[in-house]
């Protein structure tokens, strides 16, 4: 005779463990699916998306020279992994959405009211980021490396090698953009405060220039391109803190109040 009981607490554990575990695997299932679909039809228009993306560097170009491929499989890979990291931009607002309905329920009801706006603002914060890297920083840092160059010395840039640049500053600037986002959550987390922030303001703006030296090409002009819009969006992070923590706090204990009437 076996002396193995049956313990259904432990069986009863497991089962929510596994049911999400089953949504998890769901979910990017979709957000996976849903990056395929938008690579497909993006896939046919790949060398125009190229050539749009290149633009700030071409049109600085000096007549007669062009981008050039110096590996064989450029021409064809460059473009399709430009077109793969687009579609994943684009899917964003789909894939934060799966992984928002799948930690939602484990949320209170304050929560969710500050976790949605902040969501939203974390998407259009990101998109701004890589707008402002394309039509702002792009032109600047392109017009200085193409004019400050040896007279005999033509610029004709590899394909592969401008696509890792500007990807780089892309995501550099996509997740500086979120530091409003970042300042609001360390002090809604009770991590810091809103008078702590302030107090380490200085030491905060040379850390804003050390991250724009790492995240950035060694020049002087897309590292101040990127320290100064951290600073200031440091700043509006300590502004938005101020205004919704207090409110959210308010909030929460009107809750309690509430629960225990």
């Amino acid at each position: 005779m076996s002396n193995a009981q049956h313990d259904p607490s432990s069986e009863a554990a497991a089962q929510p463990l596994i049911s999400h575990l089953v949504e998890l695997r769901d979910r990017l299932l979709r957000s996976l699916l849903i990056v395929l679909l938008l690579f497909l039809p993006l896939f046919y228009f790949a060398n125009d998306l190229y050539a749009y993306l290149s633009e700030p560097l071409t049109a600085l170009l000096p007549e007669g020279t062009s981008m050039i491929a110096t590996d064989v499989t450029s021409p064809f890979f460059a473009p399709f992994k430009l077109t793969l990291v687009l579609a994943i931009f684009a899917g964003i607002p789909f894939i934060l959405h799966q992984i928002w309905s799948f930690i939602a329920p484990g949320l209170y009801q304050h929560e969710k009211k500050i976790a949605i706006p902040l969501l939203i603002s974390s998407i259009f914060l990101f998109y701004a980021g890589v707008a402002f890297a394309y039509f702002v920083v792009f032109p600047l840092i392109f017009g200085f490396f193409t004019s400050t160059g040896p007279e005999n010395v033509a610029m004709m840039t590899d394909i592969s090698s401008y696509l890792n640049f500007v990807l780089k500053l892309f995501f550099a600037f996509g997740i500086v953009f979120e530091i409003p986002i970042a300042t609001l959550l360390l002090v809604w987390s009770g991590v810091t405060s809103v008078e702590s922030l302030k107090d380490k303001r200085a030491y905060i703006i040379v850390c804003c220039f050390v991250v724009g030296m790492l995240l950035t090409p060694p020049d002087v002009i897309s590292q101040t391109l990127l320290a100064l819009p951290m600073w200031l969006l440091f700043e509006t992070g300590i502004i938005l803190a101020r205004i919704f923590v207090r409110r959210d706090d308010d909030e929460y204990e009107n809750e309690e109040e509430s629960e225990q009437t």
